[in-house]
């Protein structure tokens, strides 16, 4: 049975009254009357914003991530692929509710200051607002409309029914803020610089530059309503002095903490850590894109998955016994040298090319129901038993997405023998996450260039910055998350390398024709969206958004080929979350339900999960089918 942390998801629209008493008790705290400080309230609400961001929740994680690597054929369940495929997901409660309501609630403290005051705080306001867009495009990928101009302001006035605010609405309303956000962080004016600022450190240009890279994510989502518009739109934002997201230093990636306050705080903990329970133990990579990146040298693969638990001292523990050795699984075997000794004992002698680590990486067939296909696919599924040494050593030969890449809390445990004393790696590391980096704007203007924008450089030329910068980002979170493997090989195999990345494999990966544009657009535009997708690989969301408007993977594609069900066709593939009924109690009942109608969407799961689809999905190309109107 599945383990649940929150057993409710409570959504408040009036949560933001609370935060003003809270600061008139720290101030009560320090003995400081709260009505002769005036810069009190923004700095914590700017700060309690950026603490509660977070628009990928551990629920999203549990749920909607799983399902989603396997609709974009990037993972599979460790049960292998079965008619659930076509049972959908449930939508996650909005996301942009949890900042929005900060953003309110500074917009009425600053309200209540002289003019002069207030001012003094718009970059607060403006990268707030940044954050909440953010929240915003994340909620409507999921369930199109949401209420967002009229959410989260009950506590001053507004109403506890706020209406729902159509996608294309919100795209056009989230240009213009975004236009206003990037002026009011860049002005040379006496503003107050935001504090206690993990994110950029108070540097207000570089929120500026976040703000302008925003506005590529909503034109890729303009691509099939209105092409002609996206591409203006990544023309404008090129052109922008304001500049966007293009190095490093740039990125969209940080953490919200090193450590939490109250030990015995949950809440506190995640901030810091992520969630304790698990998620993703279940999913392993899929057989396409692991040997896609293995192929192709790819340093992402040891980032995104992690080893399997076949060590060369594994093998041998298994060649050493006549009775096992037949259990070593095929695709394993084929990648081993032995040589026989004089007791007529197999010996591994070393690992055929391209050697560790990147032999320690095998996917999982996306064929249908292959975990019962044990003549055919029993070396992958049937691994307890075919990889079971004795009751307490049994391993794992694919592998399973890298889960510590997004928790904190996670112990690792090296795969020993018997009679070896296991290396374990229990540290508590605090979380590092990836939001938005230049790997992800160049990516997209790869993709308008191709598709016809007018912009200063060449698709390649954005092509090339963005793989060099996707893999220094996953290079860079892997070292600040401290996942196995990195920077140690915990000493207890000499054939063991660290999944650290080394000198020369950005080159030696982009020196492959699978990672360099042609003359061919079409498979030029294929190119391109698998490398979003692969990009997206610790943002599912974004990953499905980009599989769903692009059809990528393309069926029958020699490069990332999509795997066709006869069991389950494309058309019963879900391309939304399934929606609930609202209680007849729910004050937002009927506002929900003419919502849906508007949408022309029902609620339950089945093939209208395919057939009724989101503003900016109707017209896309089907799963499988490819980019259409090249």
């Amino acid at each position: 049975m599945k383990k649940i942390k929150y057993l409710t998801i409570v959504l408040t629209i009036i949560a933001a009254s609370l935060y003003t008493t809270s600061c008139k008790d720290d101030f009560a705290e320090v003995n400081t009357n709260p009505t002769s400080v005036t810069s009190g309230n923004p700095s914590y609400l700017f700060a309690q914003a950026i603490l509660e961001f977070e628009p990928q929740g551990y629920l999203y994680w549990f749920y909607n991530a799983s399902e989603i690597f396997q609709w974009v054929q990037t993972a599979v369940s460790t049960g292998s692929v079965t008619s659930t495929l076509a049972n959908g997901a449930p939508a996650q409660s909005f996301k942009s509710i949890d900042v929005l309501k900060y953003a309110n609630e500074l917009k009425y403290v600053r309200s209540e200051m002289p003019e002069e005051e207030s001012a003094k705080y718009a970059k607060y306001a403006a990268a707030i607002d940044v954050l909440c867009v953010y929240m915003g495009i994340f909620d409507t990928d999921f369930t199109g409309d949401i209420s967002y101009t009229e959410a989260a302001q009950a506590a001053h006035g507004g109403t506890l029914t706020p209406k729902y605010d159509r996608v294309e609405d919100l795209y056009s309303l989230w240009l213009k803020n975004l236009d206003d956000d990037m002026k009011t962080l860049t002005a040379k004016t006496g503003q107050i610089y935001p504090a206690q600022d993990p994110v950029y450190a108070g540097d207000t240009e570089k929120w500026a530059k976040l703000a302008n890279s925003l506005k590529l994510k909503i034109a890729a989502r303009l691509i099939i309503q209105n092409r002609n518009r996206a591409l203006e739109i990544a023309k404008e934002v090129v052109d922008s002095p304001v500049g966007v997201i293009s190095e490093e230093a740039d990125d969209f990636l940080f953490n919200k903490a090193i450590s939490a306050i109250g030990d015995n705080d949950s809440n506190n903990q995640d901030y810091v850590y992520h969630w304790e329970n698990d998620i993703l133990q279940t999913v392993g990579g899929s057989e396409t894109m692991i040997d896609f990146l293995v192929k192709n040298r790819d340093p992402r693969v040891r980032f995104i998955f992690k080893k399997n638990q076949w060590s060369s001292e594994v093998v041998q523990l298994f060649l050493d016994d006549e009775k096992k050795a037949k259990d070593i699984p095929h695709f394993i075997r084929e990648n081993m040298v032995t040589e026989t000794d004089g007791d007529g004992v197999d010996r591994f002698k070393e690992w055929k090319e391209p050697g560790e680590p990147w032999v320690r990486y095998y996917g999982l067939p996306l064929d249908f129901d292959a975990a019962h296909k044990a003549a055919e696919f029993g070396d992958w599924f049937n691994y307890t038993v075919r990889s079971q040494y004795d009751s307490n050593h049994t391993y794992r030969p694919y592998s399973t997405f890298q889960t510590e890449m997004l928790q904190g809390r996670i112990d690792f445990t090296y795969p020993s023998v018997p009679e070896e004393t296991p290396a374990q790696d229990a540290e508590d590391v605090p979380w590092w996450g990836m939001y938005m980096t230049s790997a992800e704007v160049n990516l997209y203007l790869a993709e308008f260039k191709l598709l016809g924008a007018t912009l200063s450089e060449t698709a390649d030329a954005y092509f090339n910055k963005a793989l060099k910068a996707s893999v220094k980002s996953y290079d860079k979170l892997a070292a600040k998350n401290k996942i196995p493997y990195y920077g140690t090989t915990y000493g207890h195999d000499s054939n063991e390398k660290p999944i650290d990345l080394v000198d020369g494999e950005i080159e030696t990966m982009m020196a492959n024709k699978d990672y360099q544009l042609t003359d061919d657009k079409t498979l030029n535009l294929e190119k391109v969206y698998l490398q979003q997708i692969i990009h997206f690989s610790l943002q599912p969301i974004d990953q499905y958004t980009t599989a769903r408007r692009s059809g990528i993977p393309i069926a029958g594609s020699s490069l990332f080929p999509r795997k066709i069900y006869t069991e389950v066709p494309v058309t019963k593939i879900p391309r939304r979350m399934a929606l609930n009924q609202p209680s007849p109690t729910d004050l937002m009942h009927d506002i929900l339900i003419n919502s849906y109608k508007a949408q022309g969407l029902s609620v339950g799961s089945g093939d209208i999960l395919n057939t009724e689809r989101l503003w900016q999905d109707k017209g896309a190309p089907q799963w499988g089918q490819g980019p259409l109107g090249n």
